[in-house]
């Protein structure tokens, strides 16, 4: 883990600097295993109250009320969303809020990852999701990461938090369960008599 340092004597410039943004780069252990690699070559679906949805390059489409949208393992959801598709017609990007904005996503060893937050910024092309305003991410079994702003990348389990002012970002690594021991008291077989058979005539 890695994080800014704070100087006490250092310029006005630098202290208002570092107050207005404090940076952790938090890279998980390599042996964290990544987001499900076939969820983004699945469909997306979504349901929601409302929509006004168009299926042309370069437009956003709009999701109002109790919004879910799902693709594969994947699940987002929030109040608003919005889906832009690109030039060549395929989702580049999700924009969710919401009380909180959501999401959710399996990794190939089946461990849940989930990330709450009042805005959700998901890249769909590069799988980054970019979480601000009280955001949490908490990786089953491995952990629990807390800042203003968090960006998760489902390609390399990499989080990176922000935040503001004289705030800190809060990380919580879990240790890896140890295999459970043999219960005490056990009978131990006794050793095999090694006195030579008897022989009877």
């Amino acid at each position: 883990m890695t994080a800014t340092a704070r100087f006490p004597r250092a310029s006005a410039n630098r202290r208002f600097a570092m107050r207005v943004l404090t940076v952790a780069v938090l890279s998980l252990l390599p042996a964290l295993a990544l987001a499900k690699q076939s969820d983004r070559q699945q469909p997306m679906d979504y349901v929601a109250k409302s929509t006004e949805a168009f299926n042309a390059p370069n437009t956003v489409t709009t999701l109002k009320g109790s919004v879910k949208i799902t693709q594969g393992s994947l699940l987002i959801s929030g109040d608003l969303a919005r889906i832009y598709l690109d030039a060549d017609t395929q989702i580049a990007r999700v924009v969710v809020t919401g009380n909180p904005a959501h999401i959710q996503q399996l990794d190939d060893s089946g461990n849940l990852m989930t990330g709450d937050a009042t805005t959700l910024d998901y890249d769909n092309i590069h799988g980054i999701a970019v979480l601000s305003g009280h955001a949490v991410v908490k990786q089953q079994g491995r952990g629990q990461f807390e800042g203003d702003k968090l960006t998760y990348n489902t390609a390399t389990s990499q989080i990176t938090g922000e935040a503001s002012g004289d705030g800190l970002v809060h990380g919580v690594f879990l240790p890896k369960p140890k295999p459970a021991a043999a219960p005490s008291g056990a009978a131990t077989p006794a050793p095999a008599s090694s006195a030579p058979a008897q022989e009877h005539h």
